[in-house]
């Protein structure tokens, strides 16, 4: 596990675009934290840090929002609505994960049983201040445990962190 530390919103949303180099299709990116903790605005930095010139909001009505303006396409997911598991089936969730594409999915803990075998969680919660977050990183499978080594490295130029052991 990686924690990171940003102090201001920007620093959350410089972090997202510095990871989105990491990003290839395929990637699933699970986001979890208290509303307003920033998974809407970590996921604004990854799709611009991919290329994508989109307006990125958070798909809560909506459950889901492709992003195809960019290097390769982002499928956003939003399942805070959600309360069953069935509900995935009706959005064709799992036709979207590990594809063609990188799947950031904001509230993956309310099904972290739907979600797939390897992936990249991001716990975002509120530090001591306001404007503080704390981004705890865990990796599921060889291609995030290899991801998150990349991100230690990278993560020294926009956010302080600490090694919480793999």
């Amino acid at each position: 596990m990686l924690e990171l530390i940003t102090n201001q919103p920007e620093d959350t949303l410089r972090f997202g675009e510095t990871m989105a180099a990491k990003l290839q299709a395929g990637d699933v990116i699970c986001l979890s934290g208290d509303l307003g903790a920033g998974k809407t605005l970590l996921t604004q930095g990854i799709a611009a840090g991919m290329g994508t010139e989109c307006s990125v909001t958070s798909p809560t009505f909506t459950i889901m929002q492709v992003y195809d303006d960019g290097r390769v396409p982002i499928y956003h997911f939003d399942l805070y609505r959600l309360d069953i598991r069935d509900e995935l089936d009706n959005i064709g969730f799992e036709e979207y994960i590990g594809r063609d594409g990188v799947a950031i999915i904001e509230w993956a803990d309310k099904f972290p049983a739907a979600m797939p075998k390897e992936y990249l969680w991001l716990e975002i919660t509120i530090g001591k201040d306001s404007t503080e977050r704390i981004i705890r990183i865990t990796p599921a499978g060889e291609r995030f445990i290899e991801l998150c080594e990349e991100l230690r490295v990278i993560a020294d130029s926009c956010v302080r962190h600490s090694d919480v052991g793999l």
